[in-house]
C-alpha cells in the first residue's frame, strides 16, 4: 500500500486567515484554485510549475498549525492497516479518512490522482532561493520511539537519524514533494499530543528572514542550522539551512 504524494494543510483561525494565505502564497511564488469543501473552507496552493502539495484550511478551533494527507490508491485499505499500526479513526467522509496517529497527531487519508512532479524552489524576487519541504511531527518525548516506528511502518520509508539527537527523519522517495520529521520534544505532560510545523530549505537563511520579515513575519529564535519564525497568524514555522535541491544540511 504504497503512499504516492502528501499534501500538508496550513491550517490557519478565522480571523488570520487571509493575511496569512496572502503571506504563504508569497513566500511559495504560488497562486489560489477556488475554495472547495462543506463551508467553502480550503484551496490549493498552486505553485508555479509541478504538482500541488500544499493547502490552505480556514479553521474554527484552536490557533492552527499543519496536518497532512497521504494520497493513495485506496484509502480503506490504508485506513485498517493504519489501525493495525495504533492509528485511530476519527471520521469517515466520502472523498477522506481522518485519523490520529498514535501520539495524537492528525492526517487524513484521500485518493491519489497522479500526482507526481515535485515543484522547485522558488526566488525570493532576487534574493534566496527557497522551498517548503519539510513537515516536522513535534512528538512527546514519552511518545517517540512509537510515533517514529507507526510513520516507518505506515509509509514503508526508512527512519534515518537526523542532524541532532532529537530527529528523525523518514528517507523519502526522490519524487515525493515533503520529507517527513520527527522531532522529540521535552513535553511530558499526560494527554499531551503531537503537534507539526513547516520548515522551508533556504540556499541563505539569514537573508530569507530578512524577505519574510517584510512581508510580514517575525523571528522568534536564531539556532545553528534553522531560524525560527512565525507568520502573520502567529503559527510558528522553520527556515532550514538546508539546500533547497537537495534537503541536505549546508554550513550556517
Amino acid at each position: 500500500m504504497p503512499v504516492h504524494w502528501l499534501v500538508a494543510f496550513i491550517d490557519r483561525p478565522e480571523a488570520s486567515f487571509a493575511a496569512a494565505t496572502d503571506f504563504w502564497l508569497e513566500v511559495t511564488g504560488s497562486t489560489l484554485s477556488s475554495f472547495r469543501g462543506e463551508h467553502k473552507e480550503f484551496a490549493t496552493i498552486l505553485p508555479p510549475e509541478g504538482d500541488a502539495y500544499l493547502r490552505v484550511q480556514r479553521v474554527t478551533d484552536g490557533p492552527g498549525g499543519s496536518h497532512l494527507d497521504l494520497l493513495v490508491d485506496d484509502m480503506t485499505a490504508m485506513a485498517a492497516h493504519a489501525q493495525r499500526l495504533g492509528a485511530r479513526p476519527v471520521r469517515e467522509l466520502a472523498d477522506v479518512i481522518v485519523m490520529h496517529s498514535p501520539a495524537g497527531f492528525a492526517f487524513c487519508l484521500a485518493s491519489h490522482n497522479a500526482e507526481s512532479s515535485r515543484p522547485g524552489p522558488v526566488s525570493l524576487g532576487a534574493g534566496p532561493h527557497t522551498i517548503v519541504d519539510q513537515l516536522c511531527i513535534d512528538v512527546p518525548r514519552t511518545r517517540f520511539e512509537s510515533e517514529c516506528a507507526f510513520w516507518t511502518e505506515l509509509t514503508g520509508w526508512p527512519l534515518r537519524p537526523g542532524s541532532r539527537p532529537e530527529f528523525s527523519y523518514l528517507e523519502r522517495p526522490p519524487a515525493m514533494p515533503l520529507r517527513l520529521l520527527l522531532q522529540r520534544t521535552d513535553i511530558a505532560a499526560p494527554g499531551a499530543r503531537a503537534l507539526a510545523h513547516l520548515d522551508l530549505a533556504c540556499d541563505d537563511a539569514t537573508a530569507a528572514a530578512a524577505v519574510h520579515e517584510e512581508l510580514g513575519a517575525e523571528v522568534l529564535a536564531r539556532h545553528e542550522h534553522w531560524i525560527t519564525m512565525k507568520d502573520p497568524a502567529g503559527v510558528a514555522y522553520c527556515l532550514t539551512r538546508r539546500n533547497p535541491d537537495t534537503g541536505r544540511l549546508t554550513s550556517p
